[in-house]
């Protein structure tokens, strides 16, 4: 499959615009501002801050006419391409950062941890496979980060401050796409 993302200067697909078929950090090299964007194949996650920082917001195949709207504060910045996956799904979640407290394995889908696991922090983790989006609240809601695999030792380096803790997380699926 390939993967395609048009990002325009203005909202409702207007002015410049730029195509983009893979990561890109710095979206203000091609173009001042970034308010809409079209994805025409694939999944991708948008960035507010360059480099892969800020908020965070995934995107799959359609039309975005304004960031906005999205709720976003500003416009997107970078973009990262996320690759279709077929194996099995593993992560490790742990309580407190530098991998401490408490730790379980998951393996699928979780929208609640503090109901699964009596967790009430997921505050570092190692994905051993595939390709997850973890959300700050219960049942996928608020602000969300996309993981690959890794170890993420602390959550608070990614751009949102300190503190920073995820509720619930769910695999990035081939259907999806």
């Amino acid at each position: 499959i390939l993967f395609q993302i048009t990002f325009y200067e203005e909202r409702n697909f207007g002015g410049r615009s730029y195509d983009c078929s893979s990561d890109c950090g710095d979206l203000s090299s091609y173009m001042s501002h970034c308010y809409s964007c079209r994805v025409h194949s694939g999944c991708f996650m948008v960035y507010d801050r360059c480099n892969y920082m800020g908020n965070q917001y995934f995107l799959r195949r359609g039309e975005y006419p304004d960031c906005m709207s999205m709720g976003m504060s500003g416009y997107f910045r970078s973009c990262r391409m996320i690759p279709m996956y077929s194996g099995s799904y593993r992560m490790r979640i742990y309580e407190r950062e530098n991998f401490g407290g408490q730790m379980y394995e998951m393996m699928d889908d979780c929208d609640n941890i503090m109901d699964r696991y009596r967790m009430s922090n997921c505050m570092s983790c190692h994905v051993m496979d595939g390709h997850w989006l973890m959300y700050e609240q219960p049942h996928y809601r608020g602000r969300m980060m996309y993981f690959r695999p890794g170890e993420y030792r602390s959550f608070s380096n990614m751009g949102w401050g300190s503190g920073m803790t995820f509720m619930s997380m769910r695999r990035i699926m081939n259907s999806w796409y």
